[in-house]
């Protein structure tokens, strides 16, 4: 029997997505027009984070730009913000927009030496507790100095290069034969099935360990996070005392992130626990001898070079000599250079992984303008600027965490900081209360938001890269396996805030490692958002 043309349109919307999910997003379209001219702009505005929020949940039945997308575009036609907004809300954010282009792409060029480190370090550590700690210290050093998604944008492609090594030898293909990783129907082998299933599980405990190892490091300083910049900014601190303000709550939140570790590992909770299969493990060992015996002086130059471009990102971007994104382009540059990657084809493949996300990303943006347009925080920020002493500080720090969990950190910090410079130069509150409110503001939105992967972008890339079916990683696990850091980082970073924060920052004052600043028009609230 011939299908009907409405059978057919429905079949193609959304493509291989279940009949539900489409129905879902079919009448969030019709309904949200009609709270926004019928019921409330402002309950159509939480209507609209919702159902985004839905999208991002579900992106594994439906990759969530679609659906995103459609969201957001009705949101501009029916005027719960306009084009203009959206616009200015992806130029304000070109860095991270450049990041995800040029940088993930740059890291493509390097995956030879850093599979090679991997490696190395995933065979030379047999106690899974130590490797995970050595995953979780290593994230959150590199993330002191570097941006979050370049990190995890390393840990993906290293992930990925070690599922494929075990995936295509249990499919019989050989460890050098091109092959689709994402179904199983090659492993007839029951044996063969659990090894994979437990080799998923080992690389999902590897990955949440390095993603929260992000958060760890990306608190600390003031280059970790965009927003710690926009905050830095507006408190006109210098990298030095951006250390030192939020090191009474950052230094113990480290030490308990890494003791959460150990113990989810030890106690095999949440998730954690999974040994590397001894199977795998061999057959990563003959991997690595094969490919040393295959090495050639033309592979060993590659390698050096893509060495020596390290050390040329990690100062690029330590020193900040360029913009993020600028320093990946110039890798990509350098690397297929010195590499003799001239290939127009060739160079597309770099750019595979990190353009859906960036148009993800330019759709979340949109979301963003439809917050500020309808003030969907407000309400939120006159109340918490209304309370006085400790208690506003405390719950700065939760309001903007339980925003951040939802939202954007960036959007949540730099609505935030803005809001509490505003007050200071309206003399509402002093310079001090002013320091106190940013450290409460910056540790908000960097720890309780790694809660879900919409509070934190390295977990949201994470999330949406085509390594998370693979390792069957989906919004809800990753919640879940998130769910001990979150509660440990949350409240320890209130602890920090409620005890801990006044008495050491009068400390460092005293010891003259950080000193009092005067409200003068060098250190004003810049206008135009983040």
């Amino acid at each position: 029997m011939p299908m009907s043309l409405g059978n057919a349109f429905i079949k193609n919307f959304l493509g291989k997505s279940p009949i539900w999910y489409k129905f879902a997003i079919i009448a969030f379209l019709i309904i949200n027009p009609l709270v926004f001219f019928y019921v409330d702009p402002f309950t159509a505005g939480w209507l609209l984070v919702i159902e985004f929020i839905f999208t991002l949940a579900m992106a594994l039945k439906c990759y969530p730009l679609q659906p995103g997308g459609l969201l957001a575009i009705q949101a501009v036609a029916i005027g719960m913000t306009s084009a203009e907004h959206v616009k200015h809300e992806i130029v304000a954010n070109i860095e991270v927009l450049l990041l995800l282009i040029f940088m993930v792409a740059g890291i493509y060029f390097m995956k030879q030496l850093l599979l090679f480190i991997f490696t190395k370090i995933l065979l030379g550590i047999r106690s899974k507790i130590a490797l995970s700690v050595a995953f979780c210290f290593t994230s959150a050093f590199l993330s002191a100095f570097l941006d979050a998604l370049t990190v995890i944008a390393v840990v993906i492609s290293v992930s990925v290069g070690f599922y494929s090594i075990y995936h295509k030898v249990a499919s019989g293909q050989g460890a050098s034969h091109s092959h689709d990783h994402t179904t199983d129907d090659q492993l007839e082998d029951e044996l063969t099935r659990d090894d994979l299933e437990n080799y998923r599980s080992f690389l999902r405990s590897l990955l949440m360990h390095a993603a929260v190892g992000t958060a760890l490091g990306g608190v600390m300083t003031l280059v970790g996070e965009p927003q710690n910049l926009i905050i830095a900014d507006r408190a006109g601190w210098l990298f030095g005392e951006f250390i030192m303000r939020m090191l009474p709550i950052t230094l113990p939140v480290l030490i308990c992130g890494l003791a959460t570790c150990v113990f989810v590992e030890k106690m095999k909770w949440f998730g954690y626990g999974a040994e590397l299969p001894e199977n795998v493990r061999h057959i990563l060992m003959d991997f690595d001898k094969e490919e040393r015996k295959k090495r050639t002086p033309a592979d060993k130059a590659k390698m050096i070079v893509q060495g020596l471009i390290a050390v040329w990102l990690i100062i690029g971007l330590a020193l900040h000599l360029a913009a993020v994104g600028l320093i990946g382009l110039s890798v990509i540059i350098l690397a297929t250079s010195f590499t003799g990657v001239t290939e127009e084809h060739a160079l597309g493949k770099a750019f595979e992984e990190a353009l859906p996300f960036t148009a993800l990303l330019a759709v979340f943006f949109s979301v963003v303008a439809v917050i500020i347009d309808q003030q969907l925080f407000k309400p939120v920020i006159d109340w918490v600027l209304h309370l006085e002493g400790n208690q506003q500080m405390i719950m700065f720090y939760i309001a903007n965490g339980l925003l951040s969990m939802v939202s954007d950190n960036v959007f949540v910090g730099s609505v935030y900081i803005n809001e509490v410079r505003a007050a200071l130069d309206a003399g509402v509150i002093s310079r001090d209360q002013f320091d106190m409110l940013a450290v409460a503001i910056n540790t908000g939105t960097n720890l309780p938001s790694v809660a879900t992967p919409n509070g934190q972008a390295a977990f949201l890339f994470l999330l949406t890269s085509a390594l998370a079916p693979l390792v069957r990683l989906s919004y809800g696990r990753m919640v879940y396996m998130a769910l001990p850091y979150t509660l440990v980082l949350a409240f320890v970073g209130l602890a920090g805030i409620s005890f801990l924060l006044d008495p050491m920052t009068t400390w460092f004052y005293d010891m003259g490692w950080i000193s009092h600043h005067v409200v003068d028009s060098a250190t004003s609230p810049v206008s135009g958002g983040h």
